[in-house]
Protein backbone atom coordinates (compact mmCIF):
# COMPACT_ATOMS: atom_id res chain seq x y z
CA UNK A 1 0.00 0.00 0.00
CA UNK A 2 0.83 3.61 -0.71
CA UNK A 3 0.36 6.33 1.84
CA UNK A 4 0.40 9.94 0.03
CA UNK A 5 0.11 12.58 2.76
CA UNK A 6 1.98 15.84 2.47
CA UNK A 7 2.04 16.40 6.47
CA UNK A 8 5.09 15.23 7.89
CA UNK A 9 3.56 13.69 11.27
CA UNK A 10 0.36 12.33 10.12
CA UNK A 11 2.40 10.38 7.16
CA UNK A 12 4.32 9.11 9.74
CA UNK A 13 1.36 8.14 11.95
CA UNK A 14 -0.33 6.53 9.18
CA UNK A 15 2.53 4.76 7.97
CA UNK A 16 3.38 3.48 11.31
CA UNK A 17 -0.15 2.39 12.50
CA UNK A 18 -0.84 0.74 9.30
CA UNK A 19 1.81 -1.45 9.44
CA UNK A 20 1.10 -2.42 13.35
CA UNK A 21 -2.41 -3.34 11.55
CA UNK A 22 -0.38 -5.75 9.29
CA UNK A 23 -0.20 -4.25 6.48
CA UNK A 24 3.21 -3.33 3.82
CA UNK A 25 3.18 0.84 4.25
CA UNK A 26 5.57 2.73 1.99
CA UNK A 27 5.01 6.62 2.70
CA UNK A 28 5.61 9.74 0.11
CA UNK A 29 4.61 13.42 0.44
CA UNK A 30 3.84 14.34 -2.91
CA UNK A 31 1.75 13.61 -6.12
CA UNK A 32 4.43 13.19 -8.28
CA UNK A 33 6.73 10.64 -6.52
CA UNK A 34 3.50 8.65 -5.92
CA UNK A 35 2.97 8.32 -9.37
CA UNK A 36 6.74 7.96 -9.81
CA UNK A 37 6.55 4.61 -7.80
CA UNK A 38 3.30 3.29 -8.51
CA UNK A 39 4.51 3.22 -12.09
CA UNK A 40 7.84 1.39 -10.69
CA UNK A 41 6.28 -0.51 -8.12
CA UNK A 42 2.63 -1.35 -9.02
CA UNK A 43 1.14 -1.15 -4.92
CA UNK A 44 -2.43 -2.91 -4.53
CA UNK A 45 -3.99 0.25 -2.77
CA UNK A 46 -3.12 3.82 -2.82
CA UNK A 47 -4.43 6.27 0.47
CA UNK A 48 -4.00 9.45 -1.35
CA UNK A 49 -4.53 12.90 0.51
CA UNK A 50 -6.28 15.37 -1.97
CA UNK A 51 -4.45 18.67 -1.09
CA UNK A 52 -0.40 18.21 -2.19
CA UNK A 53 2.05 20.34 -2.46
CA UNK A 54 2.60 19.61 -6.38
CA UNK A 55 -0.66 17.89 -7.74
CA UNK A 56 -3.59 17.50 -6.28
CA UNK A 57 -4.75 13.74 -5.48
CA UNK A 58 -7.54 13.90 -7.82
CA UNK A 59 -5.33 15.12 -10.68
CA UNK A 60 -3.24 12.27 -9.26
CA UNK A 61 -5.66 9.65 -9.67
CA UNK A 62 -7.42 11.11 -13.00
CA UNK A 63 -3.58 10.66 -14.20
CA UNK A 64 -3.35 7.13 -13.24
CA UNK A 65 -6.60 6.18 -14.85
CA UNK A 66 -6.01 7.92 -17.91
CA UNK A 67 -2.45 6.20 -18.04
CA UNK A 68 -4.93 1.97 -17.50
CA UNK A 69 -4.21 2.20 -13.94
CA UNK A 70 -7.30 0.33 -11.70
CA UNK A 71 -5.45 0.04 -8.45
CA UNK A 72 -8.19 1.30 -5.65
CA UNK A 73 -7.80 4.89 -4.10
CA UNK A 74 -9.50 6.35 -1.04
CA UNK A 75 -9.09 9.88 -0.52
CA UNK A 76 -8.47 11.31 2.80
CA UNK A 77 -9.17 15.07 3.25
CA UNK A 78 -10.55 18.00 4.98
CA UNK A 79 -13.00 18.80 2.07
CA UNK A 80 -16.07 17.87 2.63
CA UNK A 81 -18.39 19.36 0.92
CA UNK A 82 -20.80 17.53 -1.60
CA UNK A 83 -18.75 18.78 -4.98
CA UNK A 84 -15.72 17.83 -3.54
CA UNK A 85 -16.55 14.32 -3.13
CA UNK A 86 -18.19 14.34 -6.72
CA UNK A 87 -14.90 15.05 -7.78
CA UNK A 88 -12.86 12.87 -6.11
CA UNK A 89 -15.57 9.90 -7.40
CA UNK A 90 -15.42 11.60 -10.88
CA UNK A 91 -11.64 11.46 -10.99
CA UNK A 92 -11.90 7.51 -10.60
CA UNK A 93 -11.25 7.34 -6.80
CA UNK A 94 -13.00 4.40 -5.09
CA UNK A 95 -13.54 5.99 -1.36
CA UNK A 96 -13.36 8.96 0.52
CA UNK A 97 -12.67 9.78 4.17
CA UNK A 98 -12.56 13.32 6.07
CA UNK A 99 -10.49 14.58 8.00
CA UNK A 100 -10.21 14.57 11.36
CA UNK A 101 -11.05 10.90 10.72
CA UNK A 102 -10.47 7.65 13.28
CA UNK A 103 -7.93 5.13 12.68
CA UNK A 104 -10.45 2.29 12.94
CA UNK A 105 -12.41 3.64 10.49
CA UNK A 106 -9.77 3.79 7.80
CA UNK A 107 -8.89 0.23 8.28
CA UNK A 108 -11.98 -0.37 7.86
CA UNK A 109 -12.86 1.16 4.32
CA UNK A 110 -9.08 -0.56 2.94
CA UNK A 111 -10.26 -3.74 3.90
CA UNK A 112 -13.89 -2.67 2.43
CA UNK A 113 -12.17 -1.73 -0.84
CA UNK A 114 -9.41 -3.86 -0.76
CA UNK A 115 -12.52 -6.89 -0.94
CA UNK A 116 -14.44 -5.56 -3.67
CA UNK A 117 -11.32 -5.80 -5.57
CA UNK A 118 -11.46 -9.67 -5.93
CA UNK A 119 -12.12 -11.46 -8.84
CA UNK A 120 -15.46 -10.95 -10.47
CA UNK A 121 -17.00 -13.91 -13.22
CA UNK A 122 -14.78 -13.74 -16.52
CA UNK A 123 -17.11 -12.18 -18.86
CA UNK A 124 -21.04 -11.26 -18.94
CA UNK A 125 -23.04 -10.15 -21.13
CA UNK A 126 -26.97 -8.51 -21.30
CA UNK A 127 -28.06 -7.27 -24.56
CA UNK A 128 -25.56 -5.79 -26.47
CA UNK A 129 -23.80 -5.11 -23.12
CA UNK A 130 -20.32 -6.89 -22.38
CA UNK A 131 -18.19 -7.01 -19.03
CA UNK A 132 -14.93 -8.55 -19.55
CA UNK A 133 -13.53 -8.51 -15.82
CA UNK A 134 -9.96 -9.97 -17.02
CA UNK A 135 -9.18 -6.86 -19.56
CA UNK A 136 -11.37 -4.29 -17.05
CA UNK A 137 -13.32 -3.47 -20.60
CA UNK A 138 -16.86 -2.99 -21.09
CA UNK A 139 -18.62 -1.97 -24.66
CA UNK A 140 -22.00 -1.44 -25.72
CA UNK A 141 -22.76 -2.50 -28.77
CA UNK A 142 -19.49 -1.63 -30.35
CA UNK A 143 -18.57 1.53 -28.49
CA UNK A 144 -16.44 0.96 -25.59
CA UNK A 145 -17.06 2.38 -22.29
CA UNK A 146 -14.45 3.85 -20.24
CA UNK A 147 -15.44 2.93 -16.34
CA UNK A 148 -13.53 4.12 -12.95
CA UNK A 149 -13.02 0.63 -11.21
CA UNK A 150 -16.66 1.45 -9.11
CA UNK A 151 -18.30 1.87 -11.99
CA UNK A 152 -17.31 -1.06 -13.04
CA UNK A 153 -18.15 -2.99 -9.58
CA UNK A 154 -21.65 -1.25 -9.98
CA UNK A 155 -22.05 -2.71 -13.59
CA UNK A 156 -21.08 -6.19 -12.69
CA UNK A 157 -23.51 -6.62 -10.00
CA UNK A 158 -26.47 -4.92 -11.56
CA UNK A 159 -25.25 -7.77 -14.57
CA UNK A 160 -24.68 -10.43 -12.04
CA UNK A 161 -28.26 -9.66 -10.91
CA UNK A 162 -30.19 -8.27 -14.33
CA UNK A 163 -34.12 -8.15 -14.35
CA UNK A 164 -33.91 -8.75 -10.74
CA UNK A 165 -34.82 -5.83 -8.35
CA UNK A 166 -31.53 -4.87 -6.25
CA UNK A 167 -32.27 -2.40 -3.10
CA UNK A 168 -29.97 0.33 -1.89
CA UNK A 169 -28.66 -1.35 0.80
CA UNK A 170 -27.92 -5.02 -1.36
CA UNK A 171 -25.94 -2.61 -3.43
CA UNK A 172 -23.91 -0.71 -0.27
CA UNK A 173 -23.16 -4.11 0.72
CA UNK A 174 -21.92 -5.98 -2.34
CA UNK A 175 -20.17 -2.70 -4.10
CA UNK A 176 -18.94 -0.45 -1.24
CA UNK A 177 -19.09 -3.72 1.64
CA UNK A 178 -20.84 -1.45 3.61
CA UNK A 179 -22.91 -3.43 6.17
CA UNK A 180 -25.57 -1.68 8.00
CA UNK A 181 -27.38 1.14 6.75
CA UNK A 182 -25.18 3.75 4.25
CA UNK A 183 -25.12 6.74 2.41
CA UNK A 184 -27.83 6.24 -0.44
CA UNK A 185 -26.49 9.07 -1.87
CA UNK A 186 -23.41 7.85 -2.94
CA UNK A 187 -24.88 5.09 -4.67
CA UNK A 188 -27.47 7.52 -6.72
CA UNK A 189 -24.16 9.54 -7.81
CA UNK A 190 -22.79 6.79 -9.29
CA UNK A 191 -26.08 5.02 -11.53
CA UNK A 192 -26.18 8.74 -12.37
CA UNK A 193 -22.35 8.42 -13.59
CA UNK A 194 -23.01 4.99 -15.15
CA UNK A 195 -26.17 5.77 -16.80
CA UNK A 196 -24.10 8.54 -18.80
CA UNK A 197 -21.81 6.33 -19.58
CA UNK A 198 -23.69 3.16 -20.51
CA UNK A 199 -26.33 4.56 -22.23
CA UNK A 200 -24.82 7.27 -24.08
CA UNK A 201 -25.01 5.87 -27.57
CA UNK A 202 -28.42 2.85 -26.50
CA UNK A 203 -31.66 2.32 -25.45
CA UNK A 204 -31.88 3.72 -21.19
CA UNK A 205 -30.94 -0.06 -19.33
CA UNK A 206 -30.65 1.03 -15.48
CA UNK A 207 -34.17 1.41 -14.41
CA UNK A 208 -35.10 2.87 -10.84
CA UNK A 209 -37.76 1.42 -8.82
CA UNK A 210 -38.95 4.01 -6.81
CA UNK A 211 -38.96 3.26 -2.72
CA UNK A 212 -37.26 -0.21 -3.94
CA UNK A 213 -33.64 -0.12 -5.52
CA UNK A 214 -32.61 -0.47 -9.06
CA UNK A 215 -32.93 -3.30 -12.13
CA UNK A 216 -31.02 -3.67 -14.93
CA UNK A 217 -33.48 -4.09 -17.78
CA UNK A 218 -33.64 -3.99 -21.66
CA UNK A 219 -37.13 -3.29 -22.70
Amino acid sequence: MLVVEDDADLREVLASSLSLAGMEVSAVGEGRSALSLQRDLTFDLLVVDVTLPDIDGFALTTDLRHGGDRTPVIFLTARDELRDKLAGFQSGGDDYLTKPFELAELIARIGAVAGRSGPLRNSMEYFDLVLDAERHEVFRGDARVDLTPTEFRLLAYLMENAERVVSRQQILDAVWGYSGSGNSSVIENYISFLRKKIESDGAPMIRTIRGVGYTLRHD
